[in-house]
């Protein structure tokens, strides 16, 4: 759970390097006040940083919860076993994940078939 603090600016400007110190908490946050307003809200730099990646996520993925569901769903049923895996898909591509032994790994672009020469 978040520990939200509200506080005038006046306060805070007095007790600044109290209230960096206790926003180094997980999830603490303080919204500074002007004449009883909300104006600004401060928060860690690493809490500033993960709703960031937050709503950059939600910019690239607007239907995560969604996806989410039918993933789940798939694995519930055992309908992900038919899906494409990236070995498969890039073994279709002529790529190889793994040798046979399956202690070297990385990626390989040898084609299986070779290009067969022009006939004019």
């Amino acid at each position: 759970m978040s520990i939200k603090n509200i506080i005038s600016i006046t306060k805070a400007r007095n007790n600044l390097f109290k209230i960096t110190d206790q926003i180094q908490k997980s999830g603490s946050y303080f919204t500074l006040t002007e004449h009883g307003s909300p104006k600004v809200v401060i928060m860690s730099a690493e809490e500033f940083d993960s709703w960031q990646e937050t709503l950059e996520v939600m910019h690239d993925f607007p239907d995560l919860d969604k996806d989410i569901k039918e993933a789940e769903k798939a694995v519930k049923s055992g309908e992900y076993k038919k899906w494409t895996t990236l070995e498969n898909l890039l073994a279709r591509e002529g790529f190889l994940i793994a040798d046979k032994s399956g202690k070297k790994y990385g990626v390989s672009n040898k084609n299986k078939t070779k290009r067969r020469k022009r006939v004019k």
